[in-house]
């Protein structure tokens, strides 16, 4: 097996495990266990999302070490696709058509980009000069997005993303010196980079499951948009890793991601009534006894006692 099959198979697989791991954590974030992290730690279907994604990410790893990051990354589109029907199935309704016609556009616009960003297996790394650059700068638009008292929401979806596909880039620089194909070999800035990595890599995770408590499609959705993006910026600008065909190749490219924006609008306009209505009425106990109101008014009249012609009261 060549080394772009292996990189596409491996990602296939990465996706599938990141889209089950995904609609776990939405599951439990509207039951309100994203709340704190003591919670948490404490809930064993947390950890088995936790497991999800490790194994997803260290699919991920050994895919990054035979595809540039502008192959893999677009690839983790298909998590997008496995979510939507899996997260519709764990709420009990069916995929809208507004919800395939977003994944459909989301996925056209991330194929275009793919075809124009393929390339040959990664051999240069960043250096510990720019991988302390890159993550600074992330570090920083992360704190503007995820602000505290933020409202949960496509802020911290896209903070998500940005992260992860940081800790992806990150982690290529980490594979590719460790193997020895960027001829510097490992290092101490190799350590650094890898802890790097583990810290972005659960910073995504984290503020992931944040923006999973308003529902699961477009949060997703931006996560999926915003991880090639970052990762591509770093790739092409830094590693070398640039867009093939010329001008005809970037407007593809231009063209793609506004397909992908096109989808992930669709998706965020999407709120399933039935699932939104169940919802509603389990987390506010209220709303469904006032619904009652107008049947038991209706019934209101018929407990009085009513009065005969002769002026005595009746039973009912």
């Amino acid at each position: 097996m060549n080394a772009d099959l292996a990189a596409v198979a491996l990602s296939l697989v990465s996706a599938v495990a990141y889209a089950a791991a995904a609609v776990a954590q939405e599951r439990l974030a509207s039951r309100d266990l994203g709340a704190g992290l003591l919670r948490l730690l404490g809930s064993g279907a947390w950890w088995s999302a936790v497991g999800l994604n490790a194994g997803a990410a260290l699919l991920h790893v050994v895919a990054l070490k035979y595809g540039p990051l502008t192959v893999v990354q677009p690839l983790g589109a298909l998590t997008l696709v496995a979510a939507v029907p899996m997260g519709a199935r764990a709420a009990g309704r069916r995929v809208s058509p507004a919800e395939w016609r977003g994944t459909a556009l989301t996925l056209l616009g991330l194929a275009a980009l793919l075809v124009t960003a393929s390339g040959p297996a990664p051999e240069r790394a960043l250096s510990l000069a720019q991988a302390l650059a890159v993550a600074g700068a992330t570090a920083s638009l992360i704190g503007v997005l995820a602000r505290p008292g933020a409202r949960p929401g496509l802020r911290h979806a896209t903070a998500s993303g940005l992260t992860s596909g940081v800790a992806s880039a990150l982690t290529q620089t980490v594979t590719v010196a460790a193997t020895g194909h960027s001829g510097a070999g490992p290092g101490i800035g190799v350590v650094v980079v890898a802890l790097l990595v583990a810290v972005f890599a659960t910073g995504g995770l984290l503020l992931s499951q944040t923006a999973y408590r308003g529902g699961l499609g477009a949060p997703l959705a931006v996560v999926t948009l915003a991880n090639p993006v970052a990762a591509a910026v770093i790739g092409i600008s830094l590693l070398g890793q640039g867009l093939r065909g010329g001008a005809a190749g970037v407007l593809l490219a231009l063209a793609g991601a506004g397909l992908a924006s096109w989808g992930v609008v669709l998706l965020t306009r999407v709120t399933p009534a039935a699932e939104s209505a169940f919802k509603a009425e389990e987390d506010h106990p209220v709303a469904a006894v006032l619904a009652l109101k107008p049947v038991t008014a209706s019934l209101e009249p018929a407990l009085v006692p009513r009065r005969s012609r002769s002026g005595r009261l009746t039973p009912l």
